[in-house]
C-alpha cells in the first residue's frame, strides 16, 4: 500500500483528537519546557504547549507501548508491542529534525520499558514477559552492547526500568519480587546485577524514581505503599505509608526538589507526599486512574496523564487540575455533523457521546450513559435534538445544547441498535437492529409510535440513509444485501445483492444512484431505479472499507477502513486523488464536513483525525 500512496497526492492533517493513557509513563514534558510528548496508536505526536500545533512521529507497525526523553532533550525514544513470535522495534528518534535516528531490533513481542543514560551516551531497554531480557544499546554507534535475562528464573516478570542521575553505568530494574542494581562493565561487554535486600517484603513493583543525587530510590508498589531504598549498600531503608495505603496501587512517582513525592495512583488520586514518612500532605481526585506524571521544569509545574484518556496541568502551589485535553478511551463507533454547519460535530463510543468544537478540537458536552456502548448518532435536521443507537437494544434522544435526555425508546430492536437515521421532516426515526429489522418509528415531543417493521435482512443491518424526499430509504446488512424501501407503503423497493458484508451505504446527492462498501473491499456503484449494478471499483488492497461519505456536489467521495488509509475518490472517474496517512488503527468511520472544508475521521484505537479538505477540488 506505500507504493500507492505515495504517488498520489497526500491530505494535510490538521489536528489529532487522542492520548493513549494505557501507557505507563507515556506523557512526558520535553526538556525545552515547551512541548508535551505522547503516544496514540503507533504514533508519537509531540504538541506544543503554547499555540497547541501537534507534529507527528510515524515510523511504529503496532502500537506504542513506552516513552523515554534523553535528558539533553536531543533524543526520543518510544518501544512497540508486536504479534508473538514476531520482533518489536525500538525507534529513537532525533528530535530537532522529528525524524528516525536509528531503529533497534532485538526484543520479542513487546517493549516494556526504555531509559537514556544521563549523558546521552546508551539506551537501556527492557522486554516484555515473554521476552524477559535487558539490553543496552551504544546510542553513538546504534548498536547493542550487551544483554542479560532480566530477572533470577525464581523471581517474576521484570516491568520497569530506570537510569541513575550521575553515572553512565549503573542503571535499576524492579517487577514482581525482583529488584535489582546493574553495572555496565564496557570492557568486557557484560552487565551485572546486585540484588537489593528487601527481608520479609514480597511486592510487585509498578515504578522507579531516582532523585538527583543517587543516594536511594523510590519504588511504587502494585500494595499501594512505595520502598525506598539504599543504592549504594542496596538494602531497604524503609516503606510507607504504614496506615493509609494508596488505593489500587502506585502507578507512577516524581521526586520534587524538595524532596516530597508526587504519587499517582489506580483510583485516581495525584498525592504529594513527604520523602520521609510518605504522609499525604495534599492530594487531588483526577477521572480515571493516573498513569502518568511529568514535572515540566524544577515541578512547579507538573501535567499528569490518566487511564480515561485525560491530560490534565497542575501547579504545586495551588494543586488545583485544569483539564488541557480530553479524548475518548475506547474505539470511535461513529462521527455526525449538525445540518449546514462545520463549526462543531459528535462522535460515540462506549459509555458516552461527546461533541467537539472543530476548530480547536475543545470538548463542549459530554453525555455519558455507563457500560453501554453508542453504535451509531446524527443530530436531527432542525438541530434541537442528538438521536443515538446504543446496544443495549434503546434509541436515546438528547438536547444537544445540555445533553439533557429527551426521549427513550426501550427494547427498540432485541440484538441492540445498530444503524439509526432521522427523516429530514424531524418527525420520524429509521432504526436497524442486531437481528436485521428495519423499524420506523414516529417522534412526537416526549412520546413516540412504532409504524411499521420492515422484516427482510437476515443479519445486522449496518447503515441507514433516507432519501430527501423523506419517502424511500436504503438499508445495507451484512448479509450482502442493500434494500432499497418505500417509507410510503413500507415494502422493499429493490434489493442489491453481492457476496460481501456491507458495511457502509450512501446516496449520490442527485439520488439516482447508490455506491456501497464493505469486507471485500470493493465500492459498488447502483442504479436506485431498477437496483443493477454499474461498476465496481477496488476500494483497498488489505482490510474491509467501514466508513464512506459522498460530498455536497457528489464530485468526490471519501473511505477509510482497516488498511488505516484515509481515501478521497473522483466519483464519475472512480481514481483515488488524494490519499490520508495517518491513523494508527483501523478507520471506523469518515465524514466530509457540511462546507466541504475538513474531513473527519474516527478510527478503533479512540483518535479522531482532523484533515484539511483539498480546496483545489471545491474551486473545480
Amino acid at each position: 500500500m506505500a507504493e500507492d500512496a505515495q504517488e498520489v497526492p497526500q491530505i494535510a492533517l490538521e489536528a489529532v483528537i487522542g492520548f493513549n493513557g494505557h501507557v505507563f509513563s507515556g506523557l512526558k514534558v520535553h526538556p525545552d519546557k515547551e512541548h508535551i510528548i505522547y503516544p496514540l496508536g503507533c504514533t508519537v505526536i509531540i504538541k506544543s504547549l503554547r499555540s497547541g500545533k501537534q507534529t507527528f512521529l510515524h515510523g511504529h507497525t503496532n502500537n506504542v507501548s513506552c516513552i523515554s526523553v534523553s535528558r539533553s532533550g536531543r533524543y526520543i525514544a518510544s518501544g512497540q508491542v508486536t504479534f508473538m513470535g514476531f520482533k518489536a522495534d525500538i525507534i529513537i528518534w532525533d528530535y530537532e529534525k522529528k525524524e528516525i535516528y536509528a531503529r533497534l531490533v532485538l526484543h520479542k513481542a513487546r517493549v516494556e520499558d526504555l531509559s537514556f543514560s544521563p549523558n546521552d551516551k546508551y539506551l537501556v531497554s527492557l522486554g516484555g514477559q515473554d521476552d524477559a531480557s535487558i539490553v543496552v544499546w551504544n546510542i553513538g554507534s546504534k548498536e547493542a552492547i550487551c544483554g542479560s535475562p532480566a530477572s533470577a528464573q525464581s523471581a517474576g516478570h521484570c516491568l520497569t526500568i530506570e537510569y541513575t542521575n550521575l553515572n553512565d553505568e549503573i542503571f535499576v530494574s524492579a517487577g514482581n519480587g525482583t529488584l535489582r542494581v546493574w553495572e555496565l562493565d564496557l570492557a568486557n561487554r557484560k552487565i551485572r546485577p546486585t540484588e537489593c535486600q528487601t527481608g520479609q517484603l514480597k511486592r510487585i513493583v509498578k515504578c522507579l524514581e531516582i532523585p538527583n543525587d543517587d543516594n536511594y530510590f523510590y519504588c511504587g508498589t502494585s500494595s499501594g505503599d512505595i520502598l525506598k531504598v539504599n543504592l549504594k549498600t542496596r538494602l531497604l531503608n524503609s516503606c510507607g505509608p504504614v496506615k493509609q495505603k494508596f488505593s489500587k496501587g502506585v502507578n507512577t512517582l516524581k521526586v520534587l526538589k524538595t524532596g516530597d513525592l508526587l504519587v499517582g495512583s489506580g483510583d485516581g488520586v495525584l498525592s504529594l507526599c513527604s520523602g520521609g514518612n510518605f504522609k499525604t500532605i495534599k492530594s487531588v481526585q483526577l477521572e480515571g486512574g493516573v498513569t502518568s506524571v511529568t514535572l515540566r521544569g524544577d515541578g512547579q509545574q507538573f501535567y499528569v496523564g490518566t487511564e480515561a484518556a485525560q491530560i490534565y496541568s497542575l501547579g504545586y502551589i495551588d494543586f488545583k487540575p485544569e483539564l488541557i485535553a480530553t479524548n475518548h478511551n475506547s474505539a470511535v463507533k461513529d462521527v455526525a455533523f449538525p445540518f449546514g454547519t462545520s463549526e462543531l460535530f459528535a462522535t460515540c463510543s462506549q459509555n458516552d457521546i461527546r461533541v467537539w468544537h472543530t476548530e480547536s478540537s475543545k470538548e463542549l458536552l459530554r453525555i455519558m450513559v455507563p457500560n453501554i456502548t453508542c453504535n451509531a448518532l446524527g443530530f436531527m435536521k432542525d438541530g434541537r435534538s442528538i438521536f443515538s443507537a446504543w446496544n443495549d437494544g434503546k434509541i436515546r434522544v438528547f438536547t444537544p445544547e445540555s445533553g439533557k435526555l429527551k426521549l427513550i425508546i426501550h427494547n427498540a430492536h432485541s440484538m441492540g441498535v445498530t444503524a439509526i437515521a432521522a427523516t429530514n421532516d424531524c418527525r420520524r426515526i429509521v432504526s436497524g437492529g442486531g437481528e436485521g429489522q428495519v423499524r420506523v418509528w414516529e417522534i412526537f415531543h416526549d412520546s413516540y409510535r412504532l409504524i411499521e417493521i420492515m422484516k427482510e435482512h437476515k443479519a445486522t443491518v449496518n447503515c441507514i440513509k433516507i432519501k430527501s424526499n423523506d419517502k424511500e430509504c436504503v438499508t445495507a446488512s451484512s448479509d450482502g444485501a442493500c434494500i432499497i424501501w418505500d417509507l410510503v407503503r413500507f415494502v422493499r423497493n429493490q434489493m442489491v445483492l453481492s457476496n460481501t458484508l456491507f458495511s457502509v451505504v450512501c446516496y449520490h446527492p442527485e439520488e439516482f444512484q447508490i455506491i456501497t462498501s464493505g469486507t471485500d473491499r470493493k465500492i459498488g456503484y447502483w442504479e436506485v431505479y431498477d437496483g443493477s449494478a454499474i461498476r465496481e471499483l477496488e476500494g483497498s488492497l488489505s482490510g474491509a472499507i467501514n466508513g464512506m461519505h459522498i460530498s455536497e456536489d457528489g464530485k468526490y467521495f471519501v473511505t477509510g477502513g482497516d488498511d488505516k488509509l484515509l481515501k478521497l475518490w473522483h466519483y464519475s472517474d472512480g481514481e483515488v486523488t488524494h490519499v490520508g496517512v495517518g491513523h494508527s488503527g483501523s478507520i471506523t468511520n469518515v465524514r466530509i464536513c457540511p462546507n466541504s472544508r475538513c474531513i473527519v475521521s474516527t478510527s478503533a484505537d479512540g483518535a479522531i483525525l482532523r484533515w484539511r479538505y483539498p480546496q483545489t477540488l471545491n474551486c473545480e
